[in-house]
């Protein structure tokens, strides 16, 4: 009975948390009354657990976590050691929730993958692509060339798959009777990416060969594995298949 009170006790003398985005705006947008998420602050996966996640920045706002469109506090941890807003960013901490948790925090706009610019006069409004519009065959490839930044295809040089399931089976590729599919829904996978959209960003050389100054990255975190399974020197895979998804673990130029 002692507990039951004191529970209860605890329920009405905590402070409600109302909700209200702190001092870092980053990944939001103004609505007209308040700051609310925008779809690409949470458009991405946390590195880790979400469960982990939710461990390390738990938050006690009443509407939970930040959310596309809500106007949840981001939790203090994600950036800020103080316990209420305002409050200063301190830089090490943002960078660790950046790292490991920005979907939680509501950083994805700031990662690497969806931090570049936008084309000035885009075919749709880039603010409020959705997730389900980000894996549309209709709209996956215009989003790469006119809103990059809103589906994570920064590093993808305009060029993605129209379809998302391409790499599950990539003797796809050289399937007869399927080239007219992969050409039009499967470039990126396939290596079949107009000479125009390369994909962007580079690592400088390290290799012996000398035949490099620097390398596509790679586009996929499986290179490792799939280099020690033979990928890199497969002849089933043609030279630009290769290039188009582990350029720098295969070191092809």
């Amino acid at each position: 009975m002692f507990a039951l009170v004191s529970l209860l006790l605890a329920s009405f003398l905590a402070p409600e948390v109302s909700a209200v985005i702190g001092d870092d705006l980053n990944c939001t947008v103004y609505n007209g009354t308040f700051f609310v998420w925008t779809p690409a602050a949470v458009q991405c996966e946390n590195t880790i657990a979400d469960s982990s996640c939710a461990i390390l920045y738990p938050t006690t706002d009443t509407l939970g976590l930040p959310a596309a469109g809500n106007n949840a506090g981001r939790p203090l941890a994600c950036y800020t050691t103080a316990t209420a807003t305002p409050a200063a960013v301190v830089p090490d901490m943002k960078t660790a929730a950046l790292a490991n948790c920005a979907k939680t925090c509501g950083f994805c706009c700031q990662t690497d993958a969806y931090n570049c610019a936008n084309v000035a006069f885009p075919r749709l409004n880039c603010a409020t692509i959705t997730k389900s519009q980000c894996d549309s065959v209709t709209w996956r490839t215009i989003i790469a060339t006119d809103c990059p930044s809103a589906c994570g295809f920064c590093n993808q040089g305009g060029c993605v798959d129209a379809v998302t399931n391409c790499a599950n089976d990539l003797s796809i590729c050289q399937t007869v009777g399927m080239q007219d599919f992969v050409n039009s829904y499967c470039q990126r996978t396939c290596g079949r990416c107009p000479s125009t959209t390369a994909a962007s960003g580079t690592v400088t050389s390290t290799g012996s060969s000398g035949t490099c100054t620097s390398y596509t990255a790679d586009t996929t975190t499986q290179c490792t594995a799939w280099a020690a399974n033979g990928f890199c020197t497969n002849t089933f895979y043609t030279a630009a298949q290769r290039k188009a998804r582990c350029a720098t673990t295969c070191k092809l130029c």
